[in-house]
């Protein structure tokens, strides 16, 4: 090989690595979460693996929440391409459409579990995506974690009959209205307003997250007591929101490198805030809340409540109802083997709404 050879080879190639380098995505993302909430962890656990997956075809600068766009108006970024992607809980947008609320979480029924088994194996990944494609959005589920700690007070709540009267932030629509139900009243504020509301007497109580969040946004500081179980959030999920001109601009390999990372964050996500939940209701104990659990009986009854609220949410709009008849199409499916290995199994099948009434409300 002469000289020229070397030369015209050396340059084909240096060719070759600029239009990579060229053709290489830059996206800007960033979440509803602040840096001191720890529910920020499982945003950037993501990005870090799905940077390291699609090294050299996109990088993803992240921002943390409300550095670029306040948290409510991260939705808006996103779908109009002013940003790639946004890390959210998709029960923020339930007054867009009230579907969001069951893909972000249930009141008394699917568990952590139930969400990845839905979202992986029985079509529930497709829910997210006809839900936020009307937005001309794509949809990664990333983040999951167990039922929410439950409510946050200073008087002790040990019974229903003591959520009389009380205004409590509660995020959700149907949580909203099985509260009120309760007697009670919900107030909505994001959850970097919740410390302050509760130091300053504004609010009653407060649910916000798991322990390790709650922890984290210092709820120790400002109340006594704490009301498990989460019965209002059975489970929730996290994910990113993509502008689908942003994701139909990468190659079928990215796309693809970007699902694995969704899916492994996704079980990471478990087990990471199962563990920081264990640490954090240890520290709770320590901190001298009193802490108190509903009884059998009290459960039931809210499960009861709940269904009824479900089936009245789900058929007032076809969109929910879509959603949550492909849930309990899974739990009835589920729940012949969940049933049958009992109780070397993962979760309980919940004594659900009527599946039948929200099939209905589809057609």
């Amino acid at each position: 090989m002469n000289i020229k050879t070397l030369y015209l080879s050396g340059a084909a190639l240096a060719t070759v690595f600029a239009s990579q380098a060229m053709a290489a995505e830059s996206w800007t993302m960033t979440t509803t979460w602040p840096s001191s909430l720890e529910l920020i962890a499982t945003d950037q656990h993501f990005v870090e693996l799905a940077n390291k997956l699609t090294a050299g075809e996109l990088s993803i600068d992240f921002y943390e929440g409300g550095s670029l766009v306040p948290a409510g108006e991260v939705f808006g970024a996103v779908e109009s391409g002013t940003i790639q992607a946004g890390a959210d809980w998709p029960g923020y947008w339930a007054g867009r459409d009230s579907a969001f609320s069951p893909l972000a979480t249930t009141a008394s029924l699917f568990n952590a579990v139930d969400y990845v088994n839905w979202i992986e194996e029985w079509g529930g990944a497709q829910m997210y995506n006809d839900i936020y494609g009307q937005f001309g959005m794509v949809y990664l589920p990333y983040g999951v974690t167990n039922n929410e700690s439950g409510f946050r007070t200073n008087e002790p709540i040990r019974t229903l009959e003591d959520l009389k009267g009380k205004r409590l932030r509660v995020s959700g629509l149907e949580q909203g209205r099985l509260l009120e139900q309760l007697g009670g009243s919900q107030v909505s504020m994001a959850g970097g307003e919740i410390y302050q509301a509760l130091e300053r007497g504004v609010i009653d109580g407060a649910e916000f997250s798991t322990p390790n969040v709650d922890w984290s946004a210092g709820f120790q500081q400002v109340t006594k007591a704490w009301a498990t179980p989460g019965w209002h959030q059975s489970a929730s999920v996290f994910g990113v929101m993509i502008n689908k001109q942003a994701w139909d601009a990468l190659s079928p390999e990215t796309q693809e490198k970007l699902q694995i990372a969704a899916d492994a964050t996704l079980v990471w996500s478990l087990a990471f805030t199962e563990k920081r939940a264990t640490d954090a209701y240890k520290e709770f104990k320590e901190a001298g809340i009193e802490i108190t659990r509903y009884d059998d009986e009290t459960l039931a009854k809210i499960q009861e409540m709940a269904n009824a609220v479900i089936e009245q949410t789900a058929c007032e709009n076809p969109n929910s109802a879509k959603v949550y008849l492909s849930q309990l199409e899974y739990l009835q499916d589920y729940a012949n083997w969940r049933d049958a290995s009992a109780p070397f199994n993962l979760g309980r099948t919940p004594n659900g709404p009527d599946i039948e009434k929200i099939r209905a409300c589809t057609q």
